[in-house]
């Protein structure tokens, strides 16, 4: 059958798109007879095309062989490969999949027959490197590069055209709705197949509200984690490479981030708030319009649908296709996370993330009531109550007890208080578990209020009853719905469909108990009472601070105190670095827990702290004692500061030496940089020790002289030197190490090793080729142990800080 290279594809005229059957020794005479390499082909993967890696004898790739689908004329290809190279030539620092050509210029492309049809089959640039498919996670910065790159490939493409671009795929957003409309019935779990129509009929209602503002231009359309290539050898894989232009077309310009969006939500730990780098990083690029940032994320729903009807339709009509197959259960899990989420939630953020600062939240202030919400309780009888983590009550990992913020209200209400009320989107650190995976939903979306006496509510306003039940009412209050929700054994005085009017009863809420108050947009999704700090910008803008209603203060923007980074980074010095590209900002630390300000509890295990973790009781009474009676120099006669000098090692043994492990950091001091020799902090750390510092050996099993089971061999080699400084008339007054080594690597000290340095038998076995015996005479003992007992915390120090990472100055 003669291919008809003027004819474009029409996905809805197909009954099927399976890939074209070849196999690897077709495509090698392929390659070799049409286009001019000989090579032996390794069959690669794809969902609608024949891919292969033409490799020469020596292993090397040569190209990429690509045959598409029978369906794809020879004037979409020429298309295809124009594109790729204009974008090559307008960002020169992308690696672009572009034809090869012939010595004359020509593209090694040429039409070849298979089993489904006369195909186009062309050799491609290879990119090393590898693509960043599969589960791994994918950092903010690739994230970010990712989008940065969809950004280019827009701007590259926004003025090209070709008679090849008019064609119809079923991967083209501008036709998503009748694409899951034709594939759904291959989705076998009528559950999911639900879910699917259910999702893209609301994200395509609200696509086309705005379609008209959508500009079109020819896309790319599919920049996905399987078509951008990493550079290689890059931690954490950045992406420089694109590859695979069978999608191109014309289409709503805002599609193209929307694709690459997608593809992200299937890998380890990636949610949606984990997009927005990508988001930004485009916008920096290509700046998308308002009604683009509220198209995005339906757009990003649709192409997570299309992407589940699809790849069951394809996985049934091309049975032998295990690159279709295996991608199944990815494809149901970005579904599953483009639509967990509210898609108005969603798309707040997308507008946050494109600083669309100009367009008003749905909601912010409440409407001005005729009357308080609470009859005869004034503003000055409530006492606002702190829950967040600057909150001093919290003290002493008071944050971790269960009914923390109730014993709080009784304890205020007792001491007088007629009632008692939290603040609205003030994180709440009682709300917070000690250690979790995932941040947990800390940050209000209204105010709750317990009552030192019976209360009632009353409507602030005239309005309609929504909903009336025991527990719980909603009524409408100006362009808001306004919900109280009480205990269950409260029952309101209004019905539901009532219209109430301004002063009636409501509710009476008995003493003790607590009345929790939201106000939200008419329209708005329902609003959990407590959400996670990623999204509360997106939930919060769909409410308002109820205070007003209450007599109460309103914060101005609902946000609370702005994050003080921005002014950091104007004072600081350069130089002064700080953890993590996107620092959470610590205020408060209990034991081994950093607690930030979104409410959320971190395992410390990078800080500066000292054993004693954070907060420790002793050390702070022992300093609250101290301060409370005494806070001088050392020019006064005290008793304190003669104690604690006698306790310094120095003045405990009489020695200034001191024994150091190598490979150690411990500090910035004086005293503690000269017993730090870690070539990571300073290349010149061994040859510009003072001479009261000696080093032995690091004990690393692992990469040291002594590995796996010859690490006990480390412990009498430091006793030999020990024992050796002494007979030099120079007994060490101080052995300093780390339990467990941070900057060497995170390396644990060999079992035995500590036992062994104090003189016990037992600490270690004896190796055959120790030379040294393991018992050290009673005066060594006892030096050593003065040298621990005279200062603890010289033979350990601070959390093991990450190999390489940066510390304080």
């Amino acid at each position: 059958m003669p291919h008809d290279e003027y004819r474009t594809i029409d996905f809805f005229t197909e009954n099927a798109l399976p890939a074209p059957c070849v196999a690897p020794a077709e495509a090698e005479h392929i390659a070799a007879e049409h286009l001019g390499i000989t090579a032996r082909a390794q069959s690669l993967g794809s969902q609608q095309d024949a891919n292969f890696l033409p490799h020469t004898d020596d292993g090397t790739p040569a190209a990429t062989l690509k045959i598409v689908k029978p369906a794809f004329g020879t004037t979409e290809i020429e298309a295809q490969d124009a594109a790729a190279d204009l974008i090559a030539s307008a960002h020169p620092e992308l690696r672009i999949a572009t034809v090869l050509r012939r010595p004359d210029g020509s593209p090694r492309r040429t039409t070849v027959d298979t089993e489904n049809g006369p195909a186009v089959a062309r050799l491609l640039r290879y990119l090393p490197g590898g693509t960043l498919p599969g589960s791994q996670h994918l950092s903010p910065r690739t994230v970010a590069a990712m989008g940065t790159i969809a950004g280019k490939v827009s701007t590259a493409l926004r003025d090209f055209h070709h008679p090849g671009l008019d064609r119809v795929l079923q991967w083209d957003p501008r036709h998503a709705d009748r694409v899951v409309a034709k594939l759904a019935g291959h989705i076998d779990e009528p559950d999911r197949r639900a879910a699917v129509q259910a999702a893209t009929a609301d994200a395509w209602a609200r696509v086309q509200e705005l379609a008209a503002a959508l500009p079109l231009q020819t896309v790319h359309q599919d920049l996905t984690d399987d078509n951008l290539i990493r550079c290689p050898d890059t931690r954490p894989p950045m992406p420089d490479g694109v590859i695979d232009f069978g999608d191109v077309t014309k289409s709503w310009a805002v599609g193209e981030l929307a694709v690459s969006l997608s593809s992200m939500l299937h890998h380890d730990g990636i949610e949606p708030h984990h997009l927005l780098p990508a988001v930004r990083a485009f916008h920096a690029v290509r700046p998308v319009s308002p009604e683009e940032a509220e198209a995005l994320w339906p757009l990003v729903i649709l192409r997570a649908a299309v992407l589940v009807a699809g790849g069951r339709q394809q996985a049934a009509v091309d049975e032998d296709n295990t690159y279709a197959k295996a991608a199944l259960d990815r494809e149901w899990r970005i579904f599953e996370q483009a639509t967990w989420l509210p898609m108005p939630v969603m798309s707040r953020l997308v507008r946050d993330a494109t600083d669309m600062a100009d367009i008003p939240a749905q909601t912010k202030h409440a409407a001005a009531p005729v009357r308080p919400l609470l009859r005869d309780l004034a503003a000055a009888d409530i006492t606002l109550v702190d829950l967040s983590t600057d909150a001093d009550f919290l003290n002493q990992g008071a944050w971790l007890e269960a009914g923390t913020e109730g014993r709080l209200a009784a304890s205020s209400l007792a001491d007088g208080a007629v009632a008692v009320a939290t603040r609205y989107a003030q994180a709440r650190l009682t709300r917070a578990p000690a250690l979790s995976a995932v941040s947990a939903a800390t940050v209000p979306t209204g105010i709750d209020v317990w009552f030192g006496r019976d209360a009632v509510a009353q409507a602030p306003g005239t309005g309609m009853v929504l909903a009336a039940a025991p527990g719980r009412v909603e009524f409408v209050h100006g362009a808001q719905v306004l919900t109280l929700s009480f205990p269950s054994t409260v029952h309101p005085a209004i019905t539901t469909g009532a219209t109430v009017q301004a002063g009636e009863d409501i509710a009476r809420v008995p003493s003790g108990a607590a009345l929790h108050i939201t106000l939200s947009a008419a329209d708005s999704p329902a609003v959990p009472a407590l959400v996670r700090p990623e999204y509360a910008s997106g939930w919060l803008a769909f409410t308002a601070d109820p205070a007003s209603l209450l007599g109460l203060p309103v914060d101005s923007d609902g946000t609370g105190e702005r994050d003080p980074l921005d002014r950091r980074d104007a004072v600081f010095a350069t130089v002064q670095e700080h953890y993590y590209a996107n620092p959470p900002r610590i205020e408060r630390g209990w034991r081994h827990h950093l607690l930030s300000t979104d409410g959320r509890s971190y395992l410390d295990i990078v800080n500066n702290v000292t054993p004693l973790g954070h907060t420790h009781p002793r050390v702070e009474q022992a300093v609250s004692r101290q301060l409370r009676r005494l806070n001088t120099n050392s020019r006064f006669h005290y008793a304190s500061v003669v104690e604690f000098t006698e306790r310094l090692a120095i003045g405990a043994t009489g020695q200034h030496d001191v024994v150091a492990l190598r490979e150690a950091y411990h500090g910035w001091t004086y005293a503690s940089d000269a017993v730090s020799t870690s070539l990571q902090d300073n290349p010149d750390a061994l040859a510009t020790r003072p001479s009261w510092v000696h080093t032995v050996d690091s004990p690393n099993s692992c990469r040291g002289r002594h590995r796996g089971a010859n690490a006990v061999r480390y412990a009498p080699e430091a006793v030999a030197e020990i024992d050796e400084l002494a007979a030099a008339g120079r007994p060490a007054g101080a052995f300093i190490s780390e339990t467990f080594y941070g900057d060497a690597g995170g390396v644990a000290l060999p079992d035995g090793y500590w036992l062994r340095l104090r003189g016990d038998p037992h600490g270690a076995k004896r190796h055959p080729g120790d030379q040294y015996p393991p018992r050290r005479t009673p005066a060594t003992v006892r030096r050593i142990d003065r040298a621990r007992q005279g200062h603890q915390h010289a033979a350990v120090r601070r959390g093991g800080r990450r190999a390489g990472q940066a510390r304080p100055r």
